[in-house]
């Protein structure tokens, strides 16, 4: 079972390895639940962040905390974001060259160095330029988790577990966001305005810390390490995963022998190859995960960072007061992932995924009209969003699966990264143009106009999923998107929907 390697005439060396299928072949078992909660924490902590920086935002206004203008703090979500993209990309590629583990606690004491430096922003002058500054670096850090614990999960975790584990991790966004407007509600509410904020940016850091501690003792991916030709390294986390799996779980399951790869550990990629695959050997699932990203993130960040508005400026909602509805809101996002997350590893990926982001935008068209004719409260508004992102939150945590699952290992953080950052630039100018849209509460036939662009968006991107949609479930990640390094495999295990699961030239 162990994995051996060979050389061929030109001295170049294979490995022949079943560490692929010695994941998948794994139950569940505390592993697994350690590794979900200590690498989970990142969207927990994004959720947390973003929530916290739009309620403290009035309080930075204040003569007696950083007395920004109202637009200066506007642009603290703009800078954030910027971050977002940059780490990404840049921990994204160094995700796939330097591995997964190299990066656990890197990106995170990045984003706890930014969060950190942004509780201490000095008071007066241009002191906020410092602020902005460090909102880039916890930025940086956080976009930076996404790729590189994305592709960390997927890798890790059994094939048949991989959907609902996957969206329910996505889903924890929410559980920060609720955990980001407890701690806001009560400092802004029972402590000094001046030192109110700058404890909740503080909130992040200490959690990070304590994970830090958590995820120092967690292996490298097994699956990046022998792809890269780090046989014996590889067989040495496995056997560390396998051992502590079999100490709850007594006996292992066999493994299916003809499961076998033989690699030849591949050259490292930059991104003018990485388009080069994405687009020329993959261009359906490149249409497919860009159509899934791009949509959910215009429609996420147009209505979530416009929602308070609305609740204040048409149907009267006190600004103090509408971080309470934001709790339904929370709860009907946090629970679509949770509750739906199994059927996109039973039901199927395709049917799921399209399903859910065409019965969000047919929903949210439904709320749309009734916002417009005026038939809904504040209480009705918010239970009609929550309905919606009910659906839209199972779909768009199945888009980051997808772009997690479809493509070669050897690029796998990087085209996430990739496809984040360009749906990050839509969800950006959805958030700005809503805004403009809700202007002084006046008008409630422009923003019903921007609903409806929305909520088709939402159904283009489940059209996109009917016809490009991979079914994935169940299938080992190496059926679905053969690893550039692999020179041999099964011939029965040749995964073909959309495009050929197999690697380019095999």
């Amino acid at each position: 079972m162990a994995t051996s390697v060979s050389a061929t005439e030109r001295g170049t060396p294979h490995i022949r390895s079943l560490i692929p299928a010695r994941i998948d072949r794994l139950p569940w078992s505390r592993f697994h639940t350690r590794l979900v909660m200590a690498l989970g924490v990142a969207w927990v902590l994004d959720g947390l962040e973003i929530t916290i920086a739009s309620n403290v935002g009035p309080d930075l206004t204040l003569r007696n905390t950083l007395n920004m203008s109202a637009g200066s703090v506007a642009d603290i979500a703009w800078w954030y974001l910027i971050g977002e993209v940059i780490g990404a990309l840049f921990f994204g590629r160094l995700s796939d060259r330097l591995g997964r583990r190299n990066l656990f606690v890197v990106t995170l004491g990045v984003y706890l160095i930014g969060s950190g430096l942004t509780a201490i922003t000095p008071a007066g002058g241009y002191w906020f330029i410092f602020l902005y500054a460090t909102r880039v670096i916890a930025g940086m850090g956080i976009g930076g988790e996404y790729a590189a614990i994305n592709s960390a999960i997927d890798e890790m975790i059994p094939a048949k577990y991989r959907g609902r584990v996957d969206l329910a991790v996505n889903g924890t966004y929410w559980a920060g966001a609720i955990l980001g407007t407890i701690a806001t509600l009560f400092l802004l509410n029972h402590v000094a305005a001046a030192w109110g904020w700058r404890i909740a940016y503080l909130v992040g850091p200490v959690l990070a810390l304590v994970i830090i501690y958590v995820r120092r003792n967690l292996p490298e991916s097994p699956r990046w390490q022998v792809m890269h030709g780090k046989a014996a390294e590889a067989e040495a986390s496995i056997q560390e995963i396998e051992n502590d799996v079999a100490e709850t779980k007594g006996a292992l399951p066999p493994v299916d022998q003809s499961k076998e790869l033989e690699i030849r550990p591949t050259e490292r990629l930059g991104y003018l190859a990485l388009l080069k695959v994405l687009f020329q050997h993959y261009p359906t699932r490149s249409i497919l995960v860009a159509a899934l990203m791009i949509t959910q993130s215009f429609l996420y960040n147009a209505i979530f960072f416009t929602s308070g508005l609305v609740l204040e400026f048409f149907f009267g909602v006190k600004a103090t007061d509408t971080g309470y509805y934001f709790f339904a809101f929370a709860a009907g996002n946090l629970l679509g992932p949770l509750t739906l997350g199994r059927l996109f590893d039973t039901i199927g990926r395709k049917k799921m995924i399209s399903g859910t982001y065409i019965l969000a935008g047919a929903l949210l068209i439904i709320t749309a009209v009734l916002f417009k004719n005026g038939q809904l409260t504040a209480t009705t508004q918010t239970i009609a969003w929550a309905v919606v992102f009910f659906f839209a939150s199972a779909g768009a945590s199945a888009g980051y699966l997808t772009a997690s699952e479809v493509f070669p290992l050897e690029v796998r953080a990087q085209a996430i990264a990739v496809f984040f950052a360009i749906a990050q630039l839509f969800g950006a100018f959805g958030s700005h143009w809503y805004g403009h849209l809700i202007g002084t509460g006046h008008d409630r036939n422009s923003l019903f106009v921007g609903y409806l662009v929305g909520a088709i968006a939402m159904i283009i991107g489940g059209v996109v999923a009917i016809f490009f949609g991979v079914n994935a479930e169940g299938k080992s990640l190496e059926d679905v998107a053969t690893p550039l390094s692999v020179i041999a495999k099964p011939a029965q295990t040749i995964f073909r929907s959309g495009d050929p699961g197999t690697a380019p030239g095999t």
